[in-house]
């Protein structure tokens, strides 16, 4: 991702979701489901970093009575920064954290964190 100073950009974060699994969207149907979330912890010369979710979809798994918020197979997250109006000029790198809950069609599993890291280019 590239951009200018005081310029807004966006970057496509792609997520996969093996097959036979799903993890519960950003706002899950349920209370007790771990929603999909992306923080960021380090953002560099950015500012911001709102994260628009994918529009879920709403499946049916044997282990709830009501249909369940998910997201299945590949998507992506989109991530939207302001360039700093001071940042300087060159190469820099965003990090943050990918919260989820995987879970199959019978059981969900423990939460997991994986880290995220987005490099830009300020012009």
């Amino acid at each position: 991702m590239a951009g200018k100073r005081s310029a807004a950009v966006q970057v496509k974060i792609p997520v996969t979701v093996k097959d036979g699994y799903h993890v519960n969207s950003n706002k899950p149907s349920e209370e007790y489901l771990i929603p999909l979330k992306l923080t960021w912890t380090q953002l560099g010369s950015l500012e911001g970093g709102t994260v628009t979710y994918p529009k879920p979809m709403l499946e049916k798994y044997e282990f709830s009575e009501m249909p369940l918020s998910v997201f299945t197979g590949g998507f992506e997250l989109v991530a939207n920064f302001k360039v700093a109006a001071n940042a300087p000029a060159g190469p820099g790198a965003v990090t943050g954290k990918l919260r989820y809950q995987a879970c199959s069609n019978r059981a969900c599993y423990p939460p997991k964190t994986v880290d995220v890291t987005v490099s830009y280019q300020v012009q």
